[in-house]
């Protein structure tokens, strides 16, 4: 077996809808120039809050994939 490096980086999703929504577009989007995605992290969730109401939600993410060693 060889061995595998694999790097993290930090993401912020958002959605209107709800914190779940928003993590999964910050990994769906990483997904369209990224490729082996290997585990997601939600590490932060907050809101956008304007005049006494949410109107997003964000998801903060560390997501790792495997990096290219060839």
């Amino acid at each position: 077996m060889s061995n595998s490096v694999y790097k993290v980086i930090e993401l912020v999703g958002t959605s209107p809808t709800s914190w779940e929504e928003a993590a999964k577009n910050a990994v769906e989007t990483a997904s369209k120039s990224l490729k082996d995605l290997r585990v997601a992290e939600i590490t932060k969730l907050d809101m956008k809050v304007e005049d006494g109401r949410v109107t997003a939600y964000r998801a903060r993410v560390n997501l790792s994939f495997k990096y290219a060693t060839e």
